[in-house]
């Protein structure tokens, strides 16, 4: 009886792929195991087992597979159903899903590795030089790899010399498996059996009279394992005994010292101290938590609204704590990296090691190590603290999950596919686990209010600061007027001048706010007008001064700045508009003698980058911290007064229907940031436009009036949460292609589905990566069948690519777009 194996590939592919594999084997394969399995001509990928049956394929012959790779699952059925979901709601396929979700080090490429065909007889001269090259180094070593061969022959590109060399029998391909993943041993050391005993130490004491190093070091080791019973690592002894490495070895060597060595993780955190595991909570955060487990009763996701530093996070330890108690565990989910490391030190401070951290900053050997600890459940994993990508470990008993800051569009992932929001995929979590889930927020996103308004949702609020402190003094500077009145020092106005300095006497920490990085976005010729332009995107260049480099902030471009305008010559360049480098540069010109650092994605580039900023502002090492909306988000400083905004209209007048959201949730998140110890903190805001609404809605924290005037809007120009929306993006290199394979698909769309089409339409950046962009927008109703529509859109999708002409038009779906 022949089995069969459908796998998943990690390749964008709608369809599951049927391999061969023996009784054996299919007794011992489970579904969510990895294995390799040979693809294309001479590939071997590392998939993921879906199902064993006994139905052979019709369309091709199978192969087998190549080998097994796991003793047991990696992945889980519950995980398998969620990455479904994920596929099927944002129209993508499952192998993209897997490659997203997967650590990179589980996925084993093959690397092909050259051969000498020792069968054949070779004439030497009916060889190229290149050709020559490759058959000598044979000679002498058993394989090349293809970088090996690319080194020898000094060529990029090699494939066409070794296609012609297997050609004419001179080698042989062959692929070869390769582990990324490699554990972390840590070296350690003990006496030898025979010297236990006191009679036998003292011997050998008196033997190695003549060697006082070595004596030195055995004696070291004594003390220690009298101190304590752990097992002792060689550093350590290296480091109590002074005696270098080679000491050691002679010792081992000589087999009075054993090596040994155990397996350890890359991350370690320590025990939690006792006393921090009491916490008390205020009236209000009690009354919050009374309300999140009555919403939890009924089974309903709980959206958490508190005010900025009304002491959310309390709430969020005490509902972790009930959940371990219970034995499960909990993912809670932060919007971005820099959150994670002061986090970090506060749930560490009241549940020690349990805590894991999973995030992109990690290396490929430390993501695995927490995707082992999760699906073994270990008690190091019982909290795992992380960016949205830790949504898809394998968890096995899932109790709780915490969505921090869930209005945060940083939660939606852009590119690649999957493109999902975290937020929408965690509550689908939390539901196949059956576990509670609760979403926070002090300017909770439009879609999850209503959520909470129309009862979908449980709804709980703080409306008061932790420790009864009070909101911040927010004020609107008009700089159209100090500008007019030249009152203005480069973008700082006198009333930000005069509170920065007087926060600065108080001994106060201050948080400037642009949201532009780089030292100036435009650098204009003033005789022509020209501006120096991106080559393959539709933007001009940022300057960063730093760097003394013009830069493109879409596919990374730079060029070093020109001394004359490349259009006519002329010396006259001037920067428009300003980014954190500039303000920062401005500041040491004011406050010579002050501490000033800046936060932004130039300067978080390394892995502890975001902690050495945080923690040294925290340590109040800097006066003055400028940033993008990295600062705005979430984080906690005891000793910051003042918060300056220094152009609020930049967000106000973005192209985009939920800009005044945003910029409300942004300006409102910023502001929290002051005032968040007994003194009363200070919000100016920069503005040319004081009377604005979003802008007066900020200054009296009136978040019911911004939800009801931004659903007003919403409902009658039919925006989500009304109307769910899919945006298609079509990508190709021809533009005149891509406006009729535009027009093409449009009009089929509106043939097929009769609901509201936007579109073609140019999006503000219509060209990326030499890539011209255009997008159509799909409005569907709520009462309208979201599956229904999406199927339809497939199947226009498959006529679409049968058209030849069109190939090369790749398409984009954006379901949910943000």
């Amino acid at each position: 009886m022949e089995y069969f194996l459908e796998v998943v590939l990690p390749i964008p592919l709608e369809k599951l792929f049927t391999y061969k594999i023996s009784q054996a084997e299919a007794d011992f394969i489970q579904e969510g195991m990895r294995v390799a399995v040979p693809f294309g001509k001479s590939k071997i990928y590392t998939a993921l087992a879906y199902r064993v049956h006994q139905n052979a394929p019709e369309a091709y012959e199978p192969k087998e597979i190549y080998q097994i790779l796991d003793e047991y699952p990696v992945v889980t059925q519950i995980q398998l159903k969620h990455w479904e979901w994920v596929a099927k709601y944002y129209m993508c396929t499952l192998g993209e899903v897997i490659r997203s979700a997967l650590p990179s080090a589980f996925m084993l490429e093959s690397e092909t590795l050259i051969l000498p065909n020792k069968k054949s007889d070779v004439d030497e001269r009916e060889l190229t030089d290149d050709e020559f090259l490759v058959f000598e180094a044979l000679q002498h070593q058993t394989a090349l790899k293809i970088s090996e061969v690319s080194d020898i022959v000094d060529k990029k590109n090699v494939m066409k010399l070794i296609n012609t060399l297997v050609h004419k029998g001179v080698i042989l391909q062959k692929e070869e498996l390769y582990e990324q993943y490699k554990p972390k041993l840590v070296r350690y050391v003990k006496l030898s059996e025979q010297y236990e005993d006191e009679k036998q130490l003292a011997e050998l004491l008196n033997e190695l009279t003549r060697a006082p190093k070595q004596s030195q070091v055995v004696l070291s080791l004594f003390q220690l394992k009298a101190k304590s019973t752990k097992p002792i690592p060689i550093s350590e002894l290296e480091k109590e005994s002074g005696g270098s490495r080679a000491v050691i070895k002679a010792l081992i060597d000589k087999n009075i010292l054993e090596e040994y060595h155990i397996r350890k993780d890359r991350v370690q955190f320590e025990e939690r101290s006792e006393e921090s595991k009491h916490i008390a909570l205020n009236e209000y955060q009690e009354k919050a938590l009374e309300d999140i487990n009555n919403g939890f009763d009924e089974e309903k996701p709980m959206l958490l609204h508190g005010v900025t530093s009304s002491g959310k996070t309390e709430v969020y330890v005490k509902l972790i704590q009930k959940c371990l108690e219970n034995g499960q565990q909990a993912l809670y989910l932060l919007p971005e990296i820099a959150l994670t490391s002061q986090l970090i030190n506060r749930l560490r401070h009241y549940f020690g090691h349990q805590v894991s951290v999973y995030h992109s900053k990690y290396s490929i050997h430390e993501r695995v190590e927490v995707w082992n600890n999760v699906l073994k459940n270990t008690e190091k994993a019982q909290i795992v603290l992380g960016a949205r990508s830790s949504l898809f470990l394998p968890f096995t008993n899932l109790g709780l999950v915490v969505v921090d800051e869930e209005h945060e569009s940083s939660f939606k992932q852009f590119d690649p596919a999957p493109r999902y929001h975290a937020r929408d995929a965690a509550v689908v979590l939390a539901a196949l686990h059956k576990a509670k889930i609760v979403l926070g927020s002090a300017t909770p996103s439009i879609e999850s209010m209503y959520n909470a308004r129309t009862k979908k949702y449980g709804y709980a609020s703080i409306v008061h600061r932790f420790g009864d402190v009070l909101m911040p003094d927010i004020n609107l500077v008009d700089i159209k007027e100090a500008t007019r009145k030249r009152r203005m020092k480069g973008h700082f106005s006198e009333i930000l001048i005069k509170a920065i300095t007087e926060a600065l006497e108080e001994g106060e920490q201050i948080i400037l706010f642009q949201n532009r990085r780089g030292f100036a976005p435009v650098v204009e010729c003033t005789t022509c007008g020209h501006v120096a332009q991106c080559p393959n995107c539709d933007v001009s260049l940022t300057y960063h001064q730093h760097r003394n480099q013009l830069r493109c902030h879409y596919c990374g471009y730079h060029m070093a700045l020109q001394q004359a305008c490349l259009a006519c010559g002329s010396p006259t360049l001037d920067n428009k508009g300003f980014g954190t480098e500039q303000i920062q540069q401005e500041l040491g010109q004011l406050f010579p003698n002050v501490s000033v650092g800046r936060m932004d994605l130039d300067t978080t580039r390394g892995k502890y980058a975001y902690e050495k900023i945080i923690s040294s502002f925290e340590n109040q090492e800097m006066d003055i911290l400028v940033g993008t909306q990295m600062v705005t988000k979430g984080l906690d400083f005891r000793n910051v007064s003042l918060v300056g905004i220094m152009n609020a209209d930049s967000m106000l007048n973005f192209p985009d229907f939920r800009a005044h959201e945003r910029s409300f949730q942004m300006l409102t998140q910023v502001a929290g940031r002051a005032g968040r110890t007994q003194k009363r903190g200070k919000v100016l805001i920069q503005t040319y436009n004081p009377y604005h609404q979003i802008l007066q809605q900020v200054t009296t924290n009136n978040y019911d009036g911004m939800f009801k005037e931004q659903f007003y809007e919403r409902e009658q120009f039919k925006y989500p949460p009304l109307v769910r929306l899919i945006k298609i993006t079509l990508k190709d290199k021809d533009f005149n292609k891509l406006n009729e394979a535009s027009e093409w698909i449009s009009g089929s769309l509106r043939n097929v589905l009769g609901v509201q089409i936007l579109g073609p339409e140019y999006p503000p950046v219509a060209r990326i990566r030499r890539d011209y962009l255009k997008n159509v927008m799909i409005k569907i109703p709520r009462e309208q069948s979201l599956a229904q529509t999406k199927n339809s859109i497939k199947r226009i999708e498959k006529s679409f690519n049968a058209i030849s002409k069109y190939k090369s038009v790749r398409l984009v779906y954006n379901v949910d777009h943000i």
